[in-house]
């Protein structure tokens, strides 16, 4: 446990940012699941509405830091070639 005023301080801020970006991390696995599903199911215009919705937000979340800004790039770059893929 943090004994210092200001690690006590940091402690609680990193709580609170943790939540925060808990969502974030957790809309980026539902939008990828729902390009995955349709794109699976061979829905390729369905899936490119999808893409076009989770590559926005996963590039939101890769320029806020909360994912890495390449792993952010690797993951939209997969998706996209998952849908270009789809026939």
């Amino acid at each position: 446990m943090a004994n210092h005023k200001s690690a006590l301080k940091r402690n609680r801020q990193n709580l609170k940012k943790n939540e925060r970006n808990k969502g974030y991390r957790t809309l980026v696995k539902t939008l990828s699941k729902k390009v995955r599903v349709e794109a699976e199911a061979g829905n390729k215009d369905q899936a490119q509405k999808e893409l076009k919705v989770a590559e926005k937000v996963i590039a939101k979340v890769g320029g806020k830091g909360i994912l890495h800004a390449r792993a952010a790039s690797r993951k939209i770059s997969s998706l996209t070639r998952l849908v270009n893929r789809t026939a």
